[in-house]
């Protein structure tokens, strides 16, 4: 670890030369093309003063980002989430100390543009950086030698996963079990059993850089020994537990106090900091919303609901939210009071809705009510949509892992929503896709993934979602 610590500090710092680098030439650019269009410079301020403080904020922005182009396998769209994150504390940051500083902006299109242009060059910069990252790995450098210890379906998987991938970066020497292992093919070359690790390890020093180990706990005495000798010549140890008989996904690590603790996901928003910052946007948005648009909404949509048919503005039913709890969720009326409104979903021409019903249905706007659920703490902006209680009985003795999207609080859009599943669920099949896209939302949750999937929902509802109904 000591090894790639070095290597991602070197990275990280050449990555911010880099973007530095790409910063000061843009605004130079910008500055000979734009002149006092892109900005106008007040008392005693200069443009290179203003290239020094975009420059500041930049590397205070950047500081404790960290790298993540050394990874093993890091997919474009990371990369780009990466750069976005850090992209919004600086784009904050930058304007106010400019505004401070007395540099003031007469045309914000241009300087918009400016942004967006640094942005899209820093996401083709880290990218390109990349690409030349696995390049230089497969062509066998920057390798790491790594001896296996016992033989198995689970190790023979890891042998799988580190060769068939060459940009991973690892070149296997060979194997140790108490006799070869048929599944290893017949290329990996069989080096002894247990008790011939050390001597080997002793023959070829500085030759092996890690040793995954497979044996099983009742042989603790021999893998210490391995722990042990590994310890003290620099070379890294890894346990492979024996999971894969009746585990088969990948699991996260973590420790109370002393003990590992192997978990099926990591979820970010078990975090608390993760909670505040979703909870404080819920509330801005609900709050700011439901103070000054909605007042209006209510009136004229209220109005629309009582001409088209008797009954209540508002429609109400219980739903099941965060940890299974049932809440009222509250909805703008869009069918004819009924018997079946707690047992038959929507459907396509459903003769229970109301002259205006498609229409707020279309365009999402009988979820709009639903803000007082996000402000009062049952809801949240994103999230899993709730069901109501009778699918949450019917579904979860069906579908294995229907409860975990209760997990965290169910939301007014979702993943699942904005990804083709939406409206009626009359096949198990569209349930179960709803089901997986929840658990990936919950599983990869970050900030900018949330306004990614406002922003999807918004452009659905001024196109229309064919699935509205």
């Amino acid at each position: 670890m000591q090894e790639h610590r070095r290597y991602n500090k070197v990275l990280h710092l050449a990555l911010i030369l880099g973007d530095l680098a790409i910063l000061n030439l843009l605004m130079w650019l910008f500055t000979v093309w734009g002149g006092k269009m892109f900005w106008c410079l007040g008392t005693n301020c200069t443009v290179q003063q203003g290239m020094g403080l975009m420059s500041l904020c930049y590397m205070l922005c950047s500081a404790q980002s960290g790298v993540i182009l050394y990874r093993l396998l890091v997919s474009k769209s990371e990369i780009v989430l990466h750069v976005m994150y850090r992209m919004i504390f600086f784009i904050f940051l930058s304007l106010c100390m400019l505004s401070l500083f007395n540099f003031h902006f007469s045309q914000a299109r241009l300087f918009g543009t400016f942004y967006i242009s640094f942005i899209v060059s820093v996401v083709l910069f880290r990218i390109t950086v990349r690409y030349a990252i696995t390049r230089y790995r497969k062509r066998q450098n920057n390798l790491r030698r790594i001896l296996l210890l016992g033989g198995n379906q689970n190790i023979l998987e890891l042998y799988e996963a580190v060769t068939r991938n060459p940009m991973m970066g690892f070149q296997v020497i060979g194997y140790f079990d108490d006799e070869p292992y048929a599944g290893y093919p017949a290329t990996l070359r069989y080096l002894g059993t247990p008790a011939d690790v050390l001597p080997y390890l002793d023959a070829h020093t500085g030759l092996v850089d890690e040793l995954y180990c497979n044996l099983p706990s009742v042989r603790s005495a021999e893998i210490m020994r391995v722990i042990n000798y590994c310890e003290g010549h620099i070379i890294r140890f890894y346990s492979v537990p024996n999971l894969r008989n009746y585990l088969k996904r990948r699991m996260h690590l973590q420790l109370i106090e002393n003990v590992p603790i192997l978990s099926i996901r990591r979820e970010p928003l078990m975090k608390s900091e993760n909670r505040l910052m979703k909870r404080a946007f819920d509330i801005c948005v609900s709050g700011f919303f439901l103070c000054t648009a909605f007042p209006f909404i209510y009136l004229i949509i209220g109005a629309l609901i009582k001409i088209s048919s008797p009954g209540p503005i508002f429609f109400k039913q219980k739903r099941n939210g965060v940890d299974g709890k049932e809440f009222w969720c509250y909805k703008f009326r869009s069918m004819k009071v009924n018997v079946d409104c707690d047992s038959v979903q929507a459907k396509k021409d459903d003769p229970r809705k109301t002259k205006i019903g498609n229409f707020i249905r279309r365009t999402n706007i009988d979820e709009i009510p639903q803000l007082i659920n996000v402000l009062r703490g049952n809801m949240s902006l994103v999230g899993p949509r709730p069901h109501m209680l009778k699918h949450t009985a019917e579904y979860r003795k069906i579908i294995s892992k229907y409860m975990v999207r209760h997990q965290v609080k169910p939301g007014i859009t979702g993943w699942a929503q904005v990804t083709g599943f939406r409206g009626e669920t009359d096949e198990i099949w569209q349930m179960e896709g709803r089901v997986e896209r929840d658990i990936w939302y919950l599983e990869h949750w970050t900030f900018l993934l949330d306004l990614y999937i406002i922003y999807l929902t918004i452009a659905n509802m001024i196109r229309g979602d064919k699935a509205a109904y």
